[in-house]
Order: C-alpha cells, then structure tokens, then sequence
C-alpha cells in the first residue's frame, strides 16, 4: 500500500470491512485480485470474475491428507470465445490422467481445496466453502457430507476440520506500506523488485492508482465505459483504457509524468479517448470485422485508430480509411505491439500522427520493421494459437466463406447457443500424433480449423482420413478448401502428416495474403 493525503474512490462491495484503513489514506496498490477473492470466500459468496460466465466456487475436501498435499490454482480469469481447448482433446487428456497410475480419483482425494466442478460437487466428502462461511452451524454440511449423529467415526473429524477452515478469518495478513515522500519512480522500482511472483505490478495499475487518488469519482467513469464496451462484446482491460486517457492528455503513452498532469487535463484527455475508443471499436466491428478483441494480437492497436479519429474529427477520407485498415491487418499479423519495446514502437507511430502524418507512413513503418508486408509458408512453422497469425487466420478464412462442417453456419465468434460457439479443432488430433511428431508441429495453426463445438465433439479423435469422406459426401469439397484444407486423401493419414502441414502452410498464406491486399485495395 502507499500512503497519501487524498481522499480515494474505493470499488463498491470490492472489499468488505467494518472500518476501512484504505480510503481516503493509503493506495491498494497490490494484491487486491486475491483481498477481493478472499473477502468473497469470507462472505460466503461465489467469487465473480469479469470476463467468466460462470463464478469461481472453491470445495473443501473434508477427507484430505494430514500435511501439505497437492494443489492446483485458478491460472486465468479470462474465457476467450476464439482461444478455447478442444473439446474432445481435453476429454482425452482427462481419460489420460484417470487411466495413470493414481486415476483421477485417487488423484484429487490428495487435495485439500479444488475448483468446483459438477462431478466433485455431487460427492459427500467436498463442501462448498462459500456455504462453510455462510453457514451459522454445521450441521446441514455434517448432514450433506454423510454424518448425521455426534457418535458417528467422522463427526469429531470433520468438525474440527471445518473449525479449522473457518480460522481462515484469524490469520493475520502482512501489509507493506510505503511512506507518502516516495515519488513515483521509487515506487514502481519497489514493487517490480518485490512482486517478482504472481500477477506483477503493470505500470498502468500505479498510474489508475495516482489519478483516482487525486480524480474523484474517475474509477466509476472507466469501469462505467468500460462496461459500455462489453455491451458491444468489447473487453477493453482499464489498463488501456488509462493509457488511452494519457495519451490524449500528453500526446505519448507512458505513466512516467502522470502523477504531473493537470486534473483538467486528463478529464479533457479521457472525453477525447472515449470518442476515440468508440470509433476505434465501431472501426474494428465494422471495417475490420474484429468482433472481439481476441482477434487482436495487442489491444495498443485501437489507440493508433482512436488517435487518428480524434485528429479528423472522424472524418476520414476514403484513402486513409482504406490504409488505416492495411495498416491494422499487417500490424495485427506482424505483431507490431506485442513484442518488448510494444511502449516505444508505439509512441513512434503517436508521434507520428501527431505531427501529422498519415496512415500511409504507418505502413511505411512497419515495412521498414520487418522488411516486407507479404507473408512466407515458413513463417507458419511452429506457430500456434499464440502467434499474431492465429486471430488472422481466423478473419481471412471467415472472409474467405469458412462454414462449419455440420452446420454450414459461417464461422463467427457473436454465434448465439453454446453448441455453436467456435473452437478451435486440431485437425489431426493430438491424440494420434503424440510420441510421433513435434508438439509444435502438432499445435501448429497449420493443424487448426474453426468450427463449432458441438461438431468438434462429434468428430472427437478420429484421423482425417475417417471423417473428411464424410464432410466430402455431405457438404462438397468446398467445405474443406473455404478452411484452406488440401483435399488430396493422400495427404490425410497420421504418415503423411508433414506433408499435409506443408501443403496447408502454402495455403494459408495465399489465403492471408489475398486477405491484406484486399484491405489496401477496398
């Protein structure tokens, strides 16, 4: 934490207190994901998470072992539509472990808290611990769990261990605090050293942090503009949406002189970036057909796009909107932000704009980065859901006219029902390649189509060879060659499955070239 003298908004409900020793003194600048986690368990509620449909809830294992046993962690709050498992390769992973030498039973028995699922949830020995908190006594959980009289072997055993879950709420809990004289270098330098574990400190949090502490009120204007864009189906990270604030009150994008920008000024620099960010979104949905800003390989894309609207008065003529959109397809393949000097490439290009040039010159500069605009089969080698590419794959073939293979239904990450929600399908499945090729070469987007879930369990982990006569015999051969599929056989068995890559490869890259050309071209 960190002290100062102002008065700071605090989120409503985030953390519950009788007395609170955070407002108007002292910065939560750290931590808070796992305070507000803990503050929910300790109020006997599910733990919410923006950008998950369903919530977190946490199951104590009333039978597990004396002593420190395994544990497992929530790694990822955010569900992406695009960058989902498959389905059936997950099922297949989990009949792995149960088929192991432990069985998934004999696996979780072990544990003493896991992430709730149905299956666990029906069992006598996990409790909810939301309703072990909530709870005035024990004795619905004693029931629930199997023991229903005090003489029963468990009664003593299980009591006591819910005695000791609920003892949660006496730990004592340290807090560092850091004195109000540290300026904002000093405090940054401090947390990147101390935090080097878990979520790290971004340099967006400290700079949120400064200006609420001297903005009243301004935290509920982001979150409230915030969930104006998920209305949209837009998740834009308050991170960015401070940055864009910045951007429009000093013209450059890092935090370093926050803490020195005139109040006014960030108010008048966050309507600018609202407008802007509105248009940037329409831009991306409308022109790009970018549904979802999973499709975008960094979310510092839509500031260039704001930027520009802001210095037209969103009047754009139709040679810069056509090249904003060159620039944003190859920049969005390139990686142009997503590698570790993302802040500085992209205070080269505000720069730029700011003094006036045009999107044109944005091309010319990521020319100049990588040397051509154009892609090459090889730079599809080894390169997986991770990669730029992968969300340009994605938008290329959906131009292209991709359908899924039962529905026929175009491929698009807005379908409504969750049996038409698109995934991402390994064509050879993971299964049938493993212990015989690369895992690269396996998780390769070369080895990828986009269909919906329901016909991703359908097909399940069956070879290409077994399962495409049928597409052929139902749909045609445009059903495989609108995902950019070779339709040879013979290059559909396990044996030949380096030659599919490389035919598939050369495929893809027609196809996601075509796709540029037509943006500069439109």
């Amino acid at each position: 934490m960190w002290e100062t003298d102002q008065q700071m908004p605090t989120r409503d409900l985030a953390i519950a207190q009788q007395a609170s020793p955070f407002a108007g003194h002292k910065l939560l600048l750290d931590g808070q994901q796992r305070l507000t986690s803990l503050s929910a368990i300790l109020r006997g509620e599910p733990i919410t998470v923006r950008g998950r449909r369903r919530p977190i809830e946490i199951l104590f294992n009333l039978e597990h072992p004396e002593g420190l046993g395994e544990f497992t962690e929530v790694t990822s709050d955010e569900e992406s539509p695009l960058n989902g498992e498959d389905d059936a390769d997950q099922m297949e992973d989990d009949i792995e472990v149960a088929e192991g030498p432990q069985g998934i039973q004999q696996m979780l028995s072990q544990r003493t808290f896991v992430v709730a699922s149905k299956n666990l949830s029906r069992m006598a020995n996990w409790v909810n611990v939301s309703k072990v908190f909530k709870a005035e006594s024990d004795t619905e959980i004693l029931k629930e769990a199997g023991v229903r009289s005090f003489e029963e072997p468990n009664f003593a055993k299980y009591t006591a261990r819910l005695q000791r879950l609920r003892k949660i709420r006496d730990y004592p809990y340290v807090m560092q605090l850091l004195e109000r004289g540290l300026d904002y270098e000093e405090v940054a330098e401090i947390f990147v050293r101390v935090n080097s574990l878990g979520v790290k400190l971004r340099g967006s949090d400290l700079a949120l942090a400064l200006i609420t502490s001297r903005w009243q009120n301004s935290l509920h204007l982001l979150e409230e503009f915030q969930s104006e864009c998920e209305d949209k189906w837009f998740t834009l990270d308050l991170g960015l949406l401070v940055r864009a604030m910045v951007v429009f009150a000093s013209r450059q994008s890092r935090f370093k002189t926050v803490g020195s920008i005139p109040i006014d000024r960030l108010k008048s620099g966050w309507e600018q970036a609202k407008e802007g960010l509105r248009f940037s979104i329409n831009f991306l949905r409308s022109n790009a057909q970018i549904e979802d800003e999973s499709l975008l390989s960094s979310p510092f894309l839509v500031i260039p796009i704001a930027v520009l609207s802001q210095l037209r008065s969103c009047k754009l003529s139709r040679e810069e909107e056509r090249d904003i959109l060159h620039w944003l397809h190859i920049a969005n393949a390139r990686g142009r932000y997503s590698r570790g000097s993302s802040e500085t490439l992209l205070d080269e290009d505000l720069a730029a704009l700011f003094r006036g040039s045009t999107p044109k010159d944005l091309i010319g500069t990521v020319r100049q980065q990588f040397g051509r605009l154009t892609l090459e089969p090889s730079e599809f080698e080894g390169r997986g859901a991770r990669s730029p590419l992968f969300s340009l794959v994605f938008l290329a073939l959906r131009a292209a006219g991709a359908k899924d293979w039962q529905s026929g239904l175009g491929i698009s990450l807005t379908h409504q029902g969750k049996l038409h929600f698109i995934q991402y399908h390994h064509i050879f499945p993971k299964s049938l390649l493993k212990d015989k090729y690369e895992k690269s070469e396996i998780n390769e987007i070369a080895n990828m189509a986009f269909i919906s879930g329901d016909t991703n369990r359908r097909l399940g982990n069956k070879e290409p060879s077994t399962y495409f006569p049928q597409i052929l015999k139902e749909r045609g051969e445009e059903a495989l060659l609108s995902q950019a599929v070779p339709v040879q056989p013979a290059l559909h068995s396990i044996a030949q499955f380096r030659d599919f890559l490389k035919i598939r490869r050369q495929l893809l890259c027609e196809l996601v070239n075509r796709h540029i050309e037509r943006a500069s071209a439109a």
